[in-house]
């Protein structure tokens, strides 16, 4: 069964989930992964989540406000041995939920070429290819994506 909690980025659940995404990135990603990682700081993010089978942490994602309208995907992983079973969409899912409750109107978020994975997942959620915004203007590598949630 797998349960999923709201909690925020000094959870030790999430914290260790992120050290293996950024591991599997930075092997991914080679000499563009400084680029994207200054970009990745979890300290403060206040709006995460975290799902367990049983009492395993097996995936994450966490949202921040991106503007007034917008919340930002962000940290979305799920460990090897649980891909493909459905559990990044009932994380992403539920950062949607949040992000609506919070008040915000739609999700924005960037991935990369090299995560095609992420693309599809994003992709088969509703989620619509949009210009590269903000920092990944101009980033070959990058692809960003917005869906409306509220």
């Amino acid at each position: 069964m797998i349960k999923i909690i709201r909690t925020d980025s000094k959870h030790e659940d999430f914290v260790d989930l992120v050290r293996l995404l950024d591991s599997e990135l930075a092997e991914r990603d080679g000499d563009e992964h400084s680029f994207y990682d200054q970009f990745n700081k979890v300290t403060a993010i206040k709006y995460v989540i975290v799902a367990y089978h049983d009492d395993l942490a097996i995936s994450c994602g966490a949202v921040k406000e991106y503007n007034e309208d917008s919340m930002e995907i962000k940290r979305m992983y799920t460990t090897k041995a649980y891909r493909g079973k459905g559990i990044a969409s009932k994380v992403l899912v539920a950062l949607e939920q949040w992000s609506s409750e919070l008040g915000y109107k739609r999700c924005v978020l960037e991935t990369g070429l090299k995560q095609p994975e992420a693309i599809r997942l994003y992709e088969k959620n509703g989620y619509s290819l949009i210009p590269n915004y903000g920092q990944y203007a101009g980033v070959k590598n990058s692809r960003c994506f917005e869906k409306t949630v509220n």
